[in-house]
């Protein structure tokens, strides 16, 4: 497992800031009692670390192997099947979808890998609101990309990085025209967020509301 590099400065800020704050309070002279002082002195210590490990391990990158099918649509994200329906996607493809939504919470890895290979056709940003990820409106309102894949057959694959209520900043490293692999890291998302893709009516899903994903591993669906 590695640590992401979007994770560099703050886990850098985060340990400083709790070095600092537990030196000076072994510093400066107590007016409390020997045995409230190590109480305290101690609580302050267990709390720096639990924050100092909950920032290491939201930027984390687990060691996993990625079984590439073109057949197949891998999850771009760890979360929860939040949304699975036929819907409109107006902004690229601008035509009915199966529409498969992927909640992420602050505990899961927070990178987004390609759920298809192919070349990168379409990409855009779009700034926006902070609403809560499982908002109706989060996927039209909120601070989101929009990146869309087309497969060597010709199929395009549209998938959305969304902004949820504590997501502010969005990060993706492709661009159109880019040759892209099934699995290949695509952007990453801080703190808490949602994604959704849009796939051809004639996919079959293979997850249901509520399942579990894993990004690069979970199968989504089959064409």
């Amino acid at each position: 497992m590695t640590i992401h590099k979007e994770g560099h400065g703050l886990i850098l800020a985060t340990t400083a800031i709790v070095v600092i704050v537990n030196v000076v309070f072994a510093a400066v002279p107590s007016f409390f009692s020997p045995t409230i002082y190590s109480i305290l002195s101690t609580t302050l210590l267990v709390v720096s670390i639990v924050v100092l490990v909950l920032v290491l391990q939201f930027f984390r990158i687990p060691s996993i192997n990625i079984v590439k099918n073109e057949k197949q649509v891998l999850a771009p994200a760890d979360g929860k099947v939040v949304v699975i329906e036929e819907t409109e996607e107006p902004e690229h493809l601008k035509s009915k979808r199966k529409q498969v939504s992927i909640f992420m919470s602050p505990i899961n890895v927070h990178v987004n890998r390609m759920p298809v290979a192919g070349t990168i056709s379409y990409t855009k940003y779009h700034p926006g609101k902070y609403l809560v990820a499982w908002h109706p409106k989060s996927s039209t309102e909120n601070e989101r990309t929009t990146i869309a894949v087309k497969m060597k057959n010709g199929t395009e694959v549209l998938f959305r990085q969304i902004a949820g209520a504590l997501a502010r900043r969005i990060k993706w490293y492709v661009r159109e025209g880019q040759p892209v692999e099934q699995g290949d890291e695509f952007g990453f998302i801080k703190f808490g967020s949602r994604v959704d893709i849009f796939l051809p009516l004639e996919a079959h899903i293979t997850v249901k509301v509520g399942d579990v994903t894993k990004g690069g591993k979970t199968v989504i669906a089959e064409f």
